[in-house]
């Protein structure tokens, strides 16, 4: 029995985003959370951490030079977009493989940046795809529950990532950590390239010839970049997107400076191994996460995602500012633990809430630049928050930074309501 088709079954577009994320999350957990922690394991400072950080976060804050690029040759006989999902993830692999070059990760630091960085490049593109596909042959009634399978698989990979690879790291060493992510990444890619989008597409990556489908019809399918790039402008700069992306910036700026002072604190001034950190953050309560992605997706459907955000944002904020004001309680490892394992439902939760929204506001032909931007917007939010974290942190606790995140999210909302009952958030 054939395999059908992503546009013919809903559960098979559900599970090969759910892999195709998981793609994306390994090499973030091993970079951002395994490698990371591992440096301030052995007293790297925070600030070339935090430098690091940023630098395997930068391709992801400029993922809107990708999309208009992927929206002008979207059409292909493989499927629409899939010629350059496949690339970047050959592209991929080949990064992943050129980490080997790095022989002592503690003294070649900028090397070891560097080779991350381009490793970034490379799954920027394949995530700007994918994520443009999502789009495009998603029903909009399934677009929670895409996301929620989605943001599972990334954080299960996240979790592989931090977790395993750490483990790998530290008994056997950082060539056989970096193998391992390389083979689990060329078998996804192996299984994508044999799925097709609709039933008729080829396997092979051969761009469709014009007289086969009509000059006409190519252009429309292939849209000139002059029109890629005037839709990207009008569908960015309306003031319905522009303030609904102040709303998203804080919140991911946020999370990010708590998280990074947080897991600096915990290793730094609580002398966790940084081992045990990684795996809180990458295994324990991984699966109590995923199955509640799942449900916040399937009820983004129901009750609507704008509805569902505020809930996540209240949530979030209540916690940060809890959790910082007792940071006595931090030096209980069952307190601090628990907090860790608890915080990985945040920015999941955040983004099932998020990401529906912001696809709804995404314009038909530029859904895959537009989108793109919104990302780059958002890892830019990340990036800057590691940043700034990594020098803050040499004038203002943790738990000061952590309790005036939860502060500023609250005061978000408050001026949400009282501006009109949220009716800055779309939806």
């Amino acid at each position: 029995m054939p395999i059908p088709s992503l546009k013919e079954s809903s559960w098979c577009r559900y599970g090969t985003f759910f892999y195709l994320y998981i793609m994306q999350g390994i090499p973030a957990g091993f970079a951002l959370t395994a490698i990371a922690n591992f440096l301030l394991g052995q007293h790297i400072a925070s600030q070339r951490v935090g430098t690091f950080i940023a630098m395997v976060g930068l391709p992801w804050t400029v993922q809107f030079i990708w999309g208009p690029l992927i929206d002008r040759f979207q059409y292909s006989r493989m499927g629409h977009r899939k010629h350059w999902i496949v690339l970047s993830q050959l592209l991929s692999i080949a990064a992943s493989l050129g980490l080997l070059i790095v022989r002592d990760p503690l003294h070649q630091i900028g090397l070891l940046s560097a080779m991350f960085f381009i490793h970034s490049i490379f799954a920027s593109v394949q995530v700007a795809s994918v994520d443009a596909m999502a789009i495009s042959i998603g029903p909009a009634n399934e677009r929670g529950k895409l996301n929620g399978f989605m943001r599972g698989g990334f954080l299960l990979g996240i979790a592989f990532g931090s977790a395993v690879l750490s483990y790998v790291l530290h008994e056997h060493g950082f060539h056989q950590a970096v193998l391992v992510q390389t083979i689990i990444l060329f078998t996804f890619s192996v299984l994508f390239f044999f799925t097709k989008i609709e039933p008729g597409d080829s396997l092979l990556p051969s761009v469709k010839h014009v007289g086969e489908i009509g000059e006409k019809a190519a252009e429309i399918l292939n849209p000139d970049l002059k029109v890629v790039f005037k839709r990207i402008y009008e569908s960015i700069t309306n003031s319905k997107s522009l303030r609904y992306l102040a709303i998203v910036a804080i919140v991911y700026f946020c999370s990010s400076v708590f998280i990074r002072s947080y897991t600096f604190y915990l290793i730094n001034a609580l002398h966790w191994p940084d081992k045990s950190v990684s795996l809180l953050q990458g295994s324990w309560g991984s699966v109590i996460t995923f199955v509640a992605i799942i449900v916040a997706g399937i009820s983004s459907d129901r009750i609507g995602a704008k509805s569902l955000q505020i809930k996540v944002m209240w949530g979030v904020s209540i916690f940060l500012i809890l959790l910082n004001a007792f940071y006595k309680l931090w030096q209980y490892e069952l307190v601090s633990g628990s907090a860790l394992v608890l915080w990985n439902l945040a920015d999941p939760l955040l983004s099932v809430t998020i990401f529906p929204i912001l696809m709804g506001l995404c314009w038909e032909k530029v859904e895959g630049s537009q989108f793109t931007a919104y990302l780059a917007m958002i890892n830019l939010c990340d990036v800057i928050g590691s940043y700034t974290t990594g020098w803050t942190l040499e004038i203002v606790s943790a738990p000061m930074l952590g309790f005036l995140c939860g502060m500023l999210i609250l005061l978000l909302l408050v001026y949400l309501k009282l501006n009109g009952n949220y009716k800055l958030i779309p939806g």
